[in-house]
């Protein structure tokens, strides 16, 4: 007996799936894909190489991860955006627009600022770029569930993937090079503003969705309930920030852990309060998460999983440009431009692993090769400055960072109830963006007490606590 060969799509399987490609709604996935990737880089790397040439001292520019702070809390006011919508263009296009509007706006202030003499101005500007990026993506991933139909799905997925990462190779790679050698750093966030009021027209063109039936929960009690949410999490905050810590709690470090401490306490208040009053929207997810098995410590693995990934990416451009003595034209083109592309290449590779491989299993493969590759960096910091050192420590990091993302969104997809698909993605999503916020402050303290090389290597030591519980919760990941 032969054995019997794959089978394979007939032509006329093959045309109907290019038809897919072919159609509006997969059109303007890529493109509004594109429009959601943009802003990532103007508050996080772009930016924080700007800050690098015009002098800023690394401690202020390590606190400057705090600007995506937005990213984290982003399933606060998610709800909202299913409740309310613009008059203009229809649910989710009216509020595509009014972000992207808000973030071309803010891309021409920030041009107009002087890091150096207005470093709090450009610092508010960075945390308007990230909630205004962060709410367009609230309402992009809503407005792809609403708008494909199931046989778009994957293609739609496909394309808006790819739109985001050439978005982030503009704002970050490109945007970097143009910076350096041509336009200027005002030039270039100027530019980035233009492409956002061009990208208004995509919304515009974007298929309309029709409007939904009404919401099962009252508006006003939505409203009342999102109110006492913020109310009660802005007094928690207001109140401890008011006490004496400078009496328990001395330096840099000793302030940032209780400025984390005031953080999750104020949350909790929040959380509280939005069950007390009634925020059903925001309250019913929470609920079922809980339900499973290993809740919390599901959720610890989600904030540690690429936590030393994070530790080495917090301050990576800092890095090759102040403390390893490339240029911002070479890091732009290099650390971005070939680094985005090994990201897409370890993602579409992770991708194809775990089509045939148990994710609990694939999840510690690559988290390993994640740890593995930060001792690429501590290359850079102890060799003679090479370039093709430089590039091959890049591609690597952000190889297996690939790798591990494609199983990561696997995982927080295996988590997520379909009864609450948007909600708790958004709080999922959130909750793992923590490790890379939180990191900056923390990443700053650390080199300018240990030095770069020794702080490359703790960061391989940051990913094994994730690592091991990991171990621990495989046969709960394996049920999924």
């Amino acid at each position: 007996m032969t054995e019997a060969s794959p089978p394979t799509a007939s032509p006329s399987e093959r045309n109907a799936y290019l038809q897919v490609f072919a159609s509006r709604r997969i059109a303007a996935m890529l493109l509004l894909g594109f429009a959601s990737g943009l802003p990532l880089a103007l508050s996080t790397g772009t930016l924080q190489a700007w800050l690098t040439v015009e002098g800023v001292d690394l401690t202020t520019i390590g606190f400057f991860a705090l600007a995506g702070l937005p990213y984290t809390f982003k399933f606060v006011w998610a709800p909202l955006a299913d409740r309310f919508e613009p008059p203009v263009a229809g649910r989710r296009r009216g509020w595509l627009i009014v972000t992207q509007a808000g973030l071309a706006i803010a891309c021409f202030v920030a041009a107009s600022l002087d890091p150096r003499t207005g470093t709090c101005a450009l610092a508010v500007c960075a945390v308007t770029i990230a909630f205004l990026s962060a709410s367009q993506d609230i309402v992009f991933d809503a407005y792809r569930t609403d708008l494909l139909k199931e046989s778009e799905r994957g293609a739609g997925a496909a394309v808006s993937v790819l739109g985001y990462r050439l978005a982030m190779l503009v704002s970050g790679g490109l945007a970097m090079v143009l910076a350096d050698t041509v336009l200027g750093w005002p030039g270039a966030y100027r530019l980035m503003g233009v492409l956002f009021i061009l990208l208004i027209a995509v919304s515009v063109w974007a298929p309309r969705l029709d409007s939904p039936d009404a919401p099962k929960t009252d508006v006003a009690r939505e409203l009342r309930g999102f109110a006492a949410m913020l109310a009660a999490g802005a007094a928690c905050w207001f109140l401890l920030r008011a006490l004496p810590w400078e009496m328990v709690a001395t330096g840099r470090l000793g302030r940032l852990m209780i400025d984390t401490v005031i953080v999750v306490a104020a949350l909790v208040c929040a959380i509280v309060a939005a069950r007390r009053v009634g925020f059903p929207s925001f309250v019913e997810p929470w609920d079922a998460f809980f339900s499973r098995e290993r809740a919390l410590a599901l959720l610890a693995l989600i904030v540690l999983y690429k936590l030393g990934d994070a530790f080495a990416g917090a301050l990576s451009t800092t890095f090759l440009i102040r403390g390893a003595g490339f240029s911002a034209a070479e890091v732009g083109a290099v650390n971005k431009v070939l680094g985005l592309a090994a990201t897409i290449v370890g993602a579409l590779a992770g991708g194809a692993w775990l089509a045939k491989r148990p994710l609990a299993s694939t999840l510690i493969l690559f988290g390993v090769l994640q740890a593995v590759s930060n001792l690429g960096y501590w290359l850079v910091a102890v060799l003679p400055r090479e370039t093709w050192i430089m590039a091959s420590a890049v591609a690597l990091e952000n190889l297996c960072g690939g790798l591990g993302t494609a199983a990561f969104v696997a995982f927080l997809m295996a988590l997520t109830d379909r009864r609450f698909s948007a909600a708790q993605y958004a709080l999922l999503s959130a909750l793992s963006a923590v490790g890379r916020i939180y990191v900056g402050p923390l990443s700053a303290l650390l080199v300018e007490s240990l030095g770069w090389p020794t702080f490359f290597l703790l960061t391989v030591l940051a990913a094994l606590p994730g690592l091991v519980l990991l171990v621990m919760l495989k046969p709960v990941i394996s049920r999924l």
